[in-house]
């Protein structure tokens, strides 16, 4: 699963030129027939969830899917430990703001997850807790989903040893070190128990209404263009399935 950078660059301009003018569709901003002349509606939410392993490359991928898009027309959410006050409402409740709107576009780095992968790991969450947010996340997803969205979830994948040579890589250079703390080296000595709850996660929520995309991202170049035209594939699906119809390549405007 490996590309060549020629590779790389060639099918992620053909990816990210397609995702712009999908994502201009889903605004209202774009017809599906590929002109301006033509009706233009608001499109379903779409919402994209990132999780993976530690250096995996979530950063790099992000950064990849959303710079071709105007910054007005989507947002990145990222999530860490909850703070005191979320910690008093339920582990969802924090999520509920940055989720997009009728027209709108979210990309969350981390997620709702948590509660079933560091919060079961680490102890942060009882047993009753996280062994009944399987559901309730199954049901949460259902129900956004039910409500027009289209709901992306990616886990990126990398070997043992993969992490290992990207954390040492980290650790020796002076620009990227900081991305690497004592949390992180400590996580890896979890590894055994992170892939126990890993495997039980995608198990225990992978439904129809929102499958886990599993990505290979051994190689950083195939990851990233694996995940862009995924979500190009998926949303022009999702607008398929909520009777947007076919979105037809891009058309000058008569006499353009």
């Amino acid at each position: 699963m490996r590309l060549s950078r020629e590779e790389e660059a060639r099918r992620l301009e053909a990816a990210s030129r397609r995702l712009l003018q999908l994502r201009l569709v889903l605004g209202g901003h774009l017809a599906a027939d590929g002109t301006l002349e033509g009706e233009r509606r608001l499109g379903p939410p779409l919402c994209i969830v990132f999780e993976g392993w530690d250096a995996s490359g979530k950063g790099g991928v992000i950064r990849r899917l959303v710079t071709p898009l105007d910054p007005r027309h989507v947002s990145v959410a990222q999530f860490a430990a909850p703070t005191p006050r979320e910690k008093r409402h339920h582990f969802l409740w924090r999520f509920w703001p940055v989720l997009p709107g009728w027209g709108g576009m979210t990309v969350l780095d981390r997620s709702w997850y948590g509660r079933v992968l560091v919060e079961r790991v680490e102890g942060f969450a009882t047993d009753e807790q996280w062994g009944r947010a399987y559901q309730e996340i199954v049901e949460f997803e259902h129900t956004l989903v039910a409500e027009g969205t289209i709901l992306l979830k990616f886990w990126l994948e990398i070997s043992d040893a993969e992490q290992l040579a990207r954390f040492e890589r980290r650790a020796g250079d002076p620009l990227k070190a900081w991305k690497l703390g004592d949390e992180d080296w400590r996580n890896r000595g979890k590894r055994a128990d992170y892939e126990a709850a890993i495997e039980e996660m995608v198990a225990r929520t992978d439904h129809l209404a929102a499958p886990w995309l599993l990505i290979p991202a051994e190689s950083k170049r195939y990851g990233r263009v694996a995940v862009v035209e995924r979500t190009v594939a998926a949303v022009e699906d999702g607008l398929r399935a909520r009777g947007f119809g076919e979105v037809s390549p891009l058309r000058r405007p008569a006499g353009g």
